[in-house]
């Protein structure tokens, strides 16, 4: 599996701000790719061009706090970026940082931090000597199961995705998932979306872009994986469908 070099930049802004002991964790696409390597994933997958992270503190912190706090982590590592602040965060909203090169004032990524949310499972990873606490694996499928359970799934096909990626490394523990949904308060929807209008489904699929040189797989393929692999939480009187 490739890591780009924008990837690798923002591996190393996650080192950062992990070694700084700011109270953040991450989640999302990066985390993804560092728990597929982990496991022993060799295909490319889809890129991101963004951090996504979690901010768990006694107060709440000021926007002057997380960007002085972020840029202080950054800088202390060498890294030549300007941390700004485009969107606060809010109820159901995360705050939105754009981290900016100094030398050519060129946006090279963003982050989304969620503050005060519900913590969630966590671990250690590593990538290429980069370390840094990202949510554990149990966890991060139980979110992408969430968002596919719900209507949610036309606009978050990348957890589709994901969902695929992850059933060719890691067996789909339903207890787990589960457990790991209720400490993070949230349910599973009815999956009528993903289950009755596949046709929709694989519309949204068409459309959504895979970044630089990966191969997206044919829908059919990601999809009847993904029934297969979660079918122990469909509805009981759908699962005589998953080989038709």
């Amino acid at each position: 599996m490739m890591i780009t070099a924008e990837e690798r930049l923002m591996y190393q802004v996650m080192k950062a701000i992990y070694d700084s002991g700011i109270p953040v964790s991450f989640k999302g696409s990066m985390v993804l790719k560092a728990c597929l390597l982990e496991a022993g994933y060799t295909e490319e997958t889809r890129h991101t061009v963004d951090i996504d992270a979690n901010w768990n503190s006694d107060t709440p912190p000021s926007s002057e706090q997380m960007v002085e706090s972020l840029q202080n982590a950054i800088e202390k590592n060498g890294i030549d970026l300007d941390v700004s602040l485009y969107r606060m965060y809010g109820e159901g909203r995360s705050a939105g940082f754009e981290l900016t090169d100094k030398g050519t004032d060129e946006v090279l990524f963003s982050m989304d931090i969620d503050v005060n949310r519900p913590i969630p499972q966590t671990k250690m990873y590593e990538v290429e000597g980069f370390h840094f606490r990202g949510v554990a694996p149990a966890q991060m499928i139980a979110d992408k199961l969430s968002a596919v359970s719900s209507d949610k799934v036309f606009r978050r096909v990348k957890d589709v995705v994901d969902l695929y990626y992850l059933s060719k490394v890691f067996d789909f523990d339903k207890e787990a998932s589960l457990q790991a949904l209720k400490s993070s308060n949230r349910e599973l929807g009815d999956f009528n979306g993903f289950l009755h209008r596949r046709s929709e489904l694989q519309h949204s699929y068409e459309k959504f872009r895979f970044a630089g040189d990966v191969d997206k797989p044919q829908f059919e393929d990601v999809y009847r994986a993904v029934k297969t692999y979660i079918k122990s939480v469909l509805p009981k009187e759908k699962n005589r469908d998953l080989e038709r």
